[in-house]
């Protein structure tokens, strides 16, 4: 094996972890979740930019807005899970960066005074963050059940601004009954890679 993570890790992170579909009523606290930021903030971006902004659904209240806005195979597990996030991209996140780039602070005014710009790094760059946060998410134990099947408009305006695009709605928990759908298969590594 040529990899140096252990094989557990491995598997809780990777080979065993799955999208989860039901979860028990188990809280997932604020510590929790401080404690995956902490870890999966240091994953990389480019310039640093750190785009990604994290709403956490917690109340019956909030619940109720957001559920009306997710696809109707989403709802239930939306309505009970224990805790929900709402993943979204900061397209203002360039203001950020004279404190996350200190070495480099004119990147700012050089890379992203267009709008434009800033919504094609801010997009890819807070995807790149949602994997890590669901990475995280079963590094601390608990079942990812990452969606973008909702109205993305709808959450916009009812949890955002026009400044945050939604990238995708993520119940959080320990896995409930019957939790998983079957796996299904994965390309191997000849059909992904090429050598030049």
């Amino acid at each position: 094996m040529s990899l140096v993570l252990d094989p557990a890790a491995q598997d809780l992170l990777f080979r065993e972890a799955r999208t989860a579909n039901t979860f028990t009523d188990e809280p997932v606290t604020d510590e929790q979740v401080q404690a995956i930021y902490d870890l999966v903030k240091f994953g990389p971006t480019a310039f640093n930019q750190s785009p990604l902004r994290v709403v956490l659904v917690r109340s019956a209240e909030g619940r109720e807005r957001l559920v009306q806005h997710m696809a109707e195979g989403n709802r239930p597990k939306t309505a009970t899970a224990p805790l929900v996030a709402i993943l979204a991209a900061d397209n203002e996140f360039h203001e950020e960066l004279p404190a996350l780039l200190p070495h480099f602070p004119q990147a700012k005014d050089l890379f992203f005074t267009e709008r434009p710009a800033r919504e094609s790094a801010a997009g890819l760059n807070a995807a790149l963050q949602a994997a890590y946060f669901i990475i995280g998410v079963r590094a601390a134990g608990l079942a990812a059940g990452p969606m973008t099947g909702y109205d993305a408009a709808g959450i916009q305006k009812e949890f955002l601004d026009a400044d945050h695009t939604p990238l995708m709605v993520v119940n959080i928990g320990k896995p409930g009954e019957d939790a998983w759908f079957p796996r299904s298969p994965r390309l191997s590594f000849d059909e992904v890679v090429t050598t030049v």
